[in-house]
Order: structure tokens, then C-alpha cells, then sequence
């Protein structure tokens, strides 16, 4: 049986991805702040950016296994939408914390670990690349996690790491983008708000089914690659949504 681990389990894409992996016959094993109720799924209680007791909780979780086939780096935040120069540091760091600092964390105690682990996903944005406003501390966030990708990809090398953007999903903080964040001040939600209801935007369990599905193609690209979905599954939408960028691919 092939074994997974999988942060940020409780909810959204993590919950999808743990529901998929286990109905596909693997052993999954989570942590999440709330907690995971999913049946057959392993999952411990774990504020990530605690990272004086994140050892401690993966020691109990996975101390017991002989390797991981694949681990999943999926916890994050969005923080606030809005003027990068009207949004406090403590803000900008906490963000850094759940969605940069955290993964650090995660991977070091990987490391020390020292078991084969065959594949790392760490779940990014195009956010990370194309910058657009309003996007603040989420896009620099994610940039900082692809980078994180490609240095650890030196650190393990006979495991394939990835940074992988999904593309949009209907999960809870869709409320938020398309619902209570300004619009007109920020123009990248409009493509947002017409993708919510559509193909377009799939939940959480349709997500996470491309995702387990493309994962033996993102061994494809280098160790430590930057990789956005729609380049694999939809390569026309992937060129509009990323234009001279995706030229230069």
C-alpha cells in the first residue's frame, strides 16, 4: 500500500486530496489545526507554525513508517487583499509563517527523518508568478515557496519536488474573494467572481482528483520546477492566463 502525507487535511483542498488519495486505496496521514474526520484517514491536531511541537506530532504520526511515497505540503492563508503599502508587517509575517516558515519546518523534520520519501508536493498559486495587485503577502509568500522547492530539491535528491499551483478552487475563502473583497480596486477577482459556478472553479474533491492524477507527470519537469496545472490539463488556458510568461516556458 502507498502511503501519503497530506498538511492542512480539515478542509478545502487538503480534505479533497486526503478523500482522494484513500479512496484510491492509499494510506493517508494528515495534520491540521481542526482536525480531520474522514474515515481511514491518520490525521493529528497541529498548529504548523508552532514549530517547537511540530516535531513532537510528526514523531507520533509518522515515526512508526519505514518511507512516504508522497507528502503533500497543502496548509496556507490568503491574508487580506488589498494596497501592499497600507498592510501592516505582523500581517505580512504571519502569512510567511503558515505558508513559507511552516513548510520549512516540515521539510527539515523530513530530512532528519532520513527515510526514502518518493515525491513533494508543495502546493503554490500562479499568484507566485503573476503578481497582480492587491495580492500582497499570498503572492509573496508562494513565490518564496517555489524557491523553497527549488533549494531543497538539492537537499533530497532522490526525492522529485515540486511546486505546484492548482488553479482556482471553490473553497471556503472563494466567500471572501468573490464576496467581500473590493473588485474594482483589484481587477484580477473579476476573473474570479465569472469563474465561480463554472467548470472553471472545481471543488475541492473534483481539484484534488486532477491533481492525484497529474502527479506522475510533474516527475516530467526538474526537481524543485515551478509547475501550474493548467499547463498540463489545459495548455490554451494556461497561455491566456499567463501570456509572455508562458511563451518563454
Amino acid at each position: 500500500m502507498q502511503t501519503a502525507f497530506v498538511t492542512g487535511t480539515s478542509s478545502g483542498l487538503g480534505r479533497g486530496l486526503a478523500s482522494v488519495l484513500s479512496a484510491q486505496g492509499w494510506a493517508v496521514y494528515g495534520c491540521s489545526r481542526r482536525g480531520c474526520d474522514l474515515p481511514g484517514v491518520r490525521d493529528v491536531r497541529c498548529d504548523l507554525t508552532d514549530a517547537a511541537a511540530v516535531p513532537e506530532r510528526l514523531d507520533s504520526l509518522l515515526g512508526a513508517l519505514d518511507r512516504l511515497d508522497l507528502t503533500i505540503l497543502n496548509a496556507g492563508m490568503l491574508g487580506e487583499i488589498g494596497e501592499l503599502s497600507a498592510m501592516p508587517l505582523a500581517d505580512l509575517k504571519r502569512v510567511m509563517d503558515v505558508n513559507l516558515w511552516a513548510n520549512k519546518t516540515l521539510m527539515d523534520w523530513l530530512h532528519a527523518w532520513g527515510r526514502p520519501i518518493g515525491q513533494v508536493v508543495m502546493i503554490s498559486s500562479g499568484a507566485s508568478v503573476l503578481g497582480n495587485k492587491g495580492w500582497g503577502g499570498y503572492a509573496l509568500s508562494k513565490a518564496a515557496l517555489n524557491m523553497l522547492a527549488k533549494l531543497y530539491a538539492h537537499e533530497f535528491p532522490d526525492t522529485h519536488l515540486s511546486a505546484l499551483a492548482p488553479g482556482i478552487i471553490d473553497t471556503a475563502l472563494m466567500d471572501y474573494l468573490c464576496e467581500e473583497a473590493d473588485a474594482q480596486a483589484f481587477p484580477a477577482l473579476q476573473r474570479l467572481r465569472a469563474a465561480r459556478g463554472t467548470d472553471a472553479m472545481p471543488g475541492p474533491v473534483e481539484a484534488a482528483e486532477k491533481v492525484v492524477a497529474v502527479l506522475p507527470r510533474l516527475k516530467d519537469w526538474p526537481s524543485g520546477s515551478f509547475i501550474d496545472l493548467r499547463e498540463i490539463l489545459d495548455p490554451e488556458g494556461y497561455a491566456q492566463l499567463y501570456g509572455d510568461r508562458a511563451l518563454k516556458r
